[in-house]
């Protein structure tokens, strides 16, 4: 399985949070591959910016690889697949994400309840 990581499991995963649960992490490590979007990091500058998290962009982007993950570009299909998504959901940066998900295609793992209306391209944990 080929997985994309939501912004919060990706700063759990990299941090040991005990918010990223057993299962989500035995999923990341069964994994084929992992990703996370350039579209993650860009949300945690903005709200690190804004004073929301306490999160340094840069040291961010260096444990991507650092961790194994692999990042994931936002390629101009990503952008455009955007508005072919039901309104289910309003957060751009997730909006983003899912349309990652089904370009690639990948699987999203995340702890957002919101986002399993999007269908089984989502795995909620």
């Amino acid at each position: 399985m080929r997985l994309l990581l939501d912004t919060h499991i990706f700063l759990w995963a990299i941090t040991g949070s005990v918010s990223l649960k057993a299962k989500a992490r035995k999923t990341i490590e069964a994994a084929e591959a992992v990703f996370v979007s350039a579209a993650s990091i860009w949300e945690i500058a903005i709200k690190a910016r804004l004073g929301k998290i306490d999160a340094d962009p840069d040291v961010l982007v260096a444990a991507i690889e650092e961790s194994g993950f692999i990042e994931l570009p936002v390629r101009a299909a990503h952008a455009a697949r955007v508005a072919t998504l039901p309104p289910l959901h309003t957060d751009p940066f997730d909006r983003l994400l899912i349309a990652q998900a089904i370009t690639e295609p990948l699987r999203m793992l995340t702890a957002d309840a919101g986002l399993r209306a999007y269908g089984e391209l989502v795995t909620l944990v």
